[in-house]
């Protein structure tokens, strides 16, 4: 599909009219921060609002309101003729909707996909408002803190993966030479998300995406920090002191699926993501 690449500068054709019809039918990925901002404009736990309001443990925002003429069904936080109910707590895709954002060498880029700007079939009575930049989009939609979430996320994600690589790579498991370590690290890739959860299992998934913090964070980067030092503590708990080659193998494998569900909350190309981590290990001197 084709692909626009913008910059900060470059002009839309919008101001959003917040007309509703995005709300509809889409795949919302979320982050542990966002999971959490939503949890604080809804006023209930994360718990609560992860197990009412989201699918996959948490990285996907449930669409099973009222459908629309197109049958497809509204996010389960919309309310007819109402819109959003937890607007201020809305997560980055929502916010940069209908831009993506992509990270390539550490710099970002938005972008958005097909042959015309999205938005102008459902909502023509943009054509009409007046046009802005893409930074001045981003600075009235309150993208910044998201933003800065999504990268220091990506963050963490990689720090996850680092133990798996150390657990393959350190531990003499790679030397043994074993072949299922990496042959289920691209499977992972390629798993369904409820399979990978399932796999994963209740208790990392709620360590990865209803973090115990007590405290109010509104730093965006301090939290992910904060849920990144409780995961790496997890990790060395529980895998600190394996006795045999087979347990630290089920543990690279387990870290290594959380490091890729993670990468699909964030929206990430786990698939792709998985299969650099494989050739990395390969490069290794690590067996598939």
């Amino acid at each position: 599909m084709q692909t626009t690449k913008l910059s900060k500068e470059s002009i839309l054709p919008l101001t959003c009219s917040r007309s509703g019809t995005c709300c509809f039918g889409k795949a919302v990925m979320l982050n542990p921060w966002e999971l959490y901002r939503f949890s604080k404009e809804k006023n209930v736990s994360q718990r609560v609002f992860r197990d009412l309001y989201t699918d996959f443990g948490g990285i996907r925002l449930t669409f099973n309101g009222k459908p629309d003429k197109k049958g497809q069904n509204a996010c389960s936080q919309y309310i007819d003729n109402h819109g959003c109910s937890v607007h201020q707590g809305r997560p980055l895709a929502c916010r940069l909707y209908p831009l993506g954002r992509q990270i390539q060498f550490e710099k970002a880029h938005y972008i958005f996909e097909g042959p015309q700007f999205p938005c102008l079939t459902d909502c023509a009575e943009v054509l009409d408002l007046p046009k802005m930049s893409v930074g001045n989009y981003l600075k009235g939609q309150g993208a910044a803190p998201f933003e800065k979430a999504q990268d220091a996320y990506l963050d963490v994600m990689q720090n996850i993966a680092d133990i798996a690589f150390e657990l393959l790579l350190d531990s003499g498991l790679s030397a043994s030479g074993d072949t299922k370590t990496l042959t289920l690290w691209r499977e992972m890739g390629n798993e369904l998300p409820e399979l990978l959860a399932e796999r994963i299992g209740a208790d990392w998934i709620d360590s990865l995406m209803i973090p115990e913090i007590t405290d109010v964070i509104d730093n965006p980067v301090d939290f992910a920090k904060k849920h990144s030092d409780l995961l790496l503590l997890k990790a060395q708990e529980e895998f600190g002191n394996l006795q045999t080659l087979n347990e630290v193998h089920k543990a690279a494998v387990l870290l290594m699926g959380v490091a890729l569900h993670l990468s699909r909350g964030l929206g990430a190309d786990t698939k792709g993501i998985a299969e650099l981590w494989v050739e990395t290990a390969k490069s290794n001197g690590a067996k598939e």
